[in-house]
């Protein structure tokens, strides 16, 4: 499933990785794991992850597993679960294992039982209000519960309790008991289960109790042998609780916490995992909250999570990104420690590169304007051939047919032509794509004073093969046979915001003002015949328009829809935006 991609350029995470095997750390081994929460479709900032935490695995012989964090139910649907599998795989990796969160609940809770034992854990009966106010701020410290010295074994029968559903949502968490008068706030007691009775997808009803995340992950990671743990910047601060509890449960030497597993038949053999941190990626144009993009679903301001203009994975997919440029971009874009925004021109950029070198040619008008030859009679028809691809001959060739009638694209001419117009006007030549140079005698307008025909005649010695073929003109225009072209719907897609940064809180706006109404336009398109028989997601540059794909779930033979993927060239320059 999985295909080949270059080794991922030299970064401070590959250097650790060599370091740590040529130590022998973890004998030799490299286990990654991507570990998305199944609350919302992937996207590009997660392709990024994707990339690395495969990729390293993939480059130095090791393996990497998906595993859903899925601790939080309620939030959390089976929908997406299928959805982020799919991604993986287009994205062009496979998993060594597919593993959740709740597998491990049984040994979470068995470990939550250690550390009760061990004094590092606490029932609490604070509420959320109260426990955020005990916690202190950046410049106090914070004040120690109540509860906190409660008995071990008073300690063990109420979280047991908790664990049977005895006490209502909310009324107590359990804590691990670590420094209240830390300076970083996350060792200051952190909440590891709390209490919520919600139906859970993989577990039904079994569990009123739900660990947190900072619990979990850590535990997930050990329990799986991870070697090397990746994660974002903003866990940097996270890292030491994250070895706090790889240290306090000290799995590899604790079998009895996993013997469920083993018991099961899971090959366990855990391990004492290092968190490393790298920077986000960050596009321009685009928001990458899970919870933003939630909204514009909901709210109806797009099309569903695989909208075109959607950052989705599914969306870029749909509006007809290939994972092999995706893959590219984050390759170039490299892995680092410093937060930056790259230019979405960038990612397109990689677009147009691989979709120049796979995607075969079609003609393509989507804004016609009618011309009749008058000099061929009205029965005429005949058939060029034309190769589907000017620099690579394997992807041979395609019959288009010609008839006198054609189509053209209305920007092709011009009555008042603005100065360097190098295209069709009153009295002027162009070379028509592969028949000829024909001449507009004519300008035929409707009672509003509209163009809605050009009338003009063709230069038989400028055909093919002819003596006047080689006759300079200034432009080359393309066209369809109206006789022979069939109609499709065409989507024009842009880019979903119009400012660079939509989250800048600029004078009390938000990310919904910068929402741009351009961003989707439909028009009826004329295409040679050949793209009747386009497969969904089949990807074309139409001539001289742009790269545009065969829509994934709305195209049909009899009832064509592209998807403009990207312009020829960047069409927002920096002066436009």
């Amino acid at each position: 499933m999985a295909t080949e991609i270059s080794p991922v350029p030299t970064s401070f995470i590959r250097q650790i990785v060599l370091a740590d095997l040529a130590s022998g750390r973890y004998g030799g081994r490299v286990v990654t794991r991507f570990p998305p929460e199944p609350n919302g479709h992937l996207h590009l900032g997660h392709a990024k992850a994707i990339c690395l935490d495969f990729g390293i695995a993939r480059e130095f012989g090791g393996v990497c597993n998906l595993r859903l964090d899925d601790t939080n139910p309620g939030k959390e649907e089976a929908e997406y679960v299928e959805a982020i599998k799919d991604d993986v795989h287009w994205l062009g990796f496979d998993w060594h294992a597919l593993r959740h969160a709740s597998d491990y609940f049984e040994v979470l809770y068995r470990a939550a039982l250690k550390l009760i034992e061990d004094g590092n854990a606490y029932v609490d009966d604070l509420s959320a209000d109260e426990v955020r106010a005990y916690r202190g701020t950046l410049t106090e410290p914070g004040r120690a519960s109540p509860f906190r010295d409660r008995p071990v074994g008073e300690n063990l029968d109420l979280f047991m309790r908790m664990r049977a559903g005895e006490f209502p949502d909310g009324s107590r968490t359990l804590r691990a008991k670590i420094d209240m008068a830390s300076g970083n706030i996350n060792l200051r007691d952190p909440t590891i289960y709390r209490i919520r009775k919600v139906p859970h997808q993989n577990t039904g009803t079994a569990w009123p109790i739900y660990p947190m995340y900072d619990y979990a992950h850590p535990l997930s990671d050990a329990i799986e042998g991870i070697t090397h743990s990746f994660c974002t910047l903003e866990y940097e601060d996270h890292r030491p609780l994250y070895d706090w509890f790889v240290e306090q449960v000290d799995l590899p030497n604790h079998p009895e916490l996993w013997k469920p597993l083993r018991d099961a038949g899971m090959e366990i053999a855990p391990s004492k995992p290092r968190q490393i941190e790298f920077a986000r990626g960050n596009l321009s144009y685009t928001v990458m909250s899970k919870r933003k993009l939630l909204e514009l679903v909901n709210d109806g301001l797009v099309d569903g999570w695989d909208d075109p203009r959607m950052p989705t994975l599914a969306g870029a997919r749909r509006r007809g990104f290939t994972a092999a440029a995706i893959r590219t971009f984050w390759e170039r874009a490299g892995v680092s420690k410093q937060n930056s925004v790259i230019d979405c021109s960038v990612l397109e950029n990689c677009v147009r590169e691989d979709l120049d070198a796979h995607a075969p040619r079609r003609m393509a008008v989507l804004d016609p304007l009618r011309m009749v030859i008058t000099n061929l009679p009205e029965s005429h028809e005949e058939t060029f051939t034309f190769p589907n691809h000017p620099k690579d001959e394997s992807f041979g060739s395609r019959a288009v047919p010609f008839s006198r009638e054609l189509l053209i694209e209305r920007e092709d001419f011009a009555e008042v032509p603005p100065k360097g117009f190098k295209r069709l006007v009153p009295g002027g030549e162009v070379r028509l794509r592969g028949v000829g140079i024909v001449k507009c005698e004519e300008v035929v307008k409707n009672g509003s004073g509209d163009v809605v025909e050009l009338r003009c005649t063709l230069d038989p010695a400028s055909r093919h093969g002819m003596p006047g073929a080689d006759r300079k003109v200034k432009g080359t225009i393309h066209w369809v046979s109206a006789r022979h072209a069939i109609e499709a719907e065409v989507r024009l897609y842009d880019q979903l915001f119009r400012v660079a940064n939509p989250d800048d809180d600029d004078g009390g706006r938000t990310y919904r003002d910068h929402l741009n109404p351009g961003s989707r336009r439909v028009v009826r398109g004329h295409l040679e015949p050949s793209l009747r028989d386009a497969q969904p997601e089949r990807h074309f540059q139409f001539e001289r328009l742009g790269y545009f794909v065969a829509d994934r779930h709305d195209h049909s033979r009899e009832r064509p829809v592209f998807n403009r993927t990207v312009t020829l060239r960047d069409s927002w320059s920096k002066s436009e935006r």
